[in-house]
C-alpha cells in the first residue's frame, strides 16, 4: 500500500508534537516552548496514554522521557518503530539518564535524538527543527518516487 502525502497535509503534521512525560513541570516546560514556536503540542504522562493518543492524532514528532509508568520510554521507541503507521515519526529522547548504556539503547531500538534534563530551549527547538527538515526530505523523496 503506498501513502501519497499532499504539500498541505505535510504542513499540517509539521506542527503536531506529542510530548511523554510523567513530571508535570517539565511537561508544561517543553509544552510552552514547542508551543511558543508554532507547534500544536499533545501531552501525555503514560506511556499507556500514548497508544490511544495514536490511534486519534498523527504527530511528526514524539519527545519522550525514560522513566515513565507502565510502558517506559525505551518500549515505546521500539514499539513505535514497529508499527507500519508511526515507524517514520521523529522521535526525540529527554532524559536526565545519559549513561552510555542508556544513550546507545535509546539510538539502537530507533531514537532520531537524545537530549539531557535540563533541556535548553534553544537547543532544543534546533534540533526539533532540524528532525522535522530531515522527516521532510525524506518524505518528498518518497512521495515523488513512483
Amino acid at each position: 500500500m503506498q501513502y501519497f502525502i499532499t504539500f498541505e497535509h505535510q504542513f499540517s503534521l509539521m506542527s503536531n508534537i506529542l510530548v511523554i512525560d510523567d513530571d508535570e513541570i517539565m511537561l508544561k516546560t517543553i509544552k510552552n516552548i514547542l508551543s511558543k514556536d508554532g507547534f500544536n503540542v499533545f501531552t501525555a504522562t503514560t506511556g499507556k496514554d500514548v497508544h490511544e493518543m495514536l490511534q486519534h492524532t498523527v504527530y511528526k514528532v514524539i519527545i519522550t522521557d525514560l522513566m515513565l509508568p507502565y510502558v517506559n520510554g525505551l518500549e515505546l521507541v521500539s514499539n513505535l518503530r514497529r508499527d507500519d503507521i508511526n515507524r517514520n515519526v521523529g522521535i526525540i529522547v529527554v532524559s536526565s539518564l545519559d549513561n552510555e548504556e542508556t544513550v546507545t539503547e535509546a539510538f539502537r531500538l530507533g531514537a532520531d535524538d537524545y537530549i539531557k534534563k535540563p533541556v535548553i530551549a534553544g537547543e532544543m527547538l534546533a534540533r526539533i527543527h532540524k528532525l522535522i527538515a530531515n522527516i521532510n526530505s525524506k518524505t518528498q523523496f518518497v512521495t515523488k518516487k513512483k
